[in-house]
């Protein structure tokens, strides 16, 4: 279950890669293309941006919310031997659903739908510590 369990951290790691890379090429084709100035990023002042480097970097910037408590419950669940097919099971489903959340975001940005993708995986990771904390505590 170890394997499996970090085998969601690498596909969460790797999102936040790919996102980094995303919001790069987006920030360098504004400034490239001059619809925004290189001092925009000396202080990270995106006002005036287009909704592409915009989207990218607000999600790049989510990548450093939700998924850092899933990372810290996932080293404190290998850490103790915790790790079960429940952890697999709800830490999967919360990484599927920072990949539909990021793929809504930086492509439609239908917001209802983000809402809903969102929550959704808030609700997989309270579960995830609950049963870690159960786990934990009656270990």
């Amino acid at each position: 279950m170890d394997k499996l369990l970090f085998g969601t951290v690498l596909v969460q790691v790797l999102l936040t890669l790919f996102m980094m890379v995303l919001m790069g090429k987006r920030r360098f084709k504004a400034a490239k293309n001059r619809e925004l100035p290189f001092k925009a990023f000396k202080l990270m002042d995106l006002t005036g941006a287009n909704e592409q480097v915009i989207t990218a970097s607000r999600n790049f910037d989510n990548q450093f919310q939700l998924p850092m408590l899933y990372l810290f419950a996932v080293v404190f669940a290998l850490q103790f031997a915790l790790a079960d097919l429940t952890l697999v099971v709800l830490g999967g489903l919360f990484v599927l659903s920072r990949l539909v959340h990021a793929f809504i975001h930086v492509g439609a940005n239908h917001v209802r739908l983000r809402f809903a993708v969102y929550v959704f995986g808030a609700l997989m990771l309270l579960l995830f510590w609950l049963r870690l904390s159960m786990a934990y505590l009656l270990a």
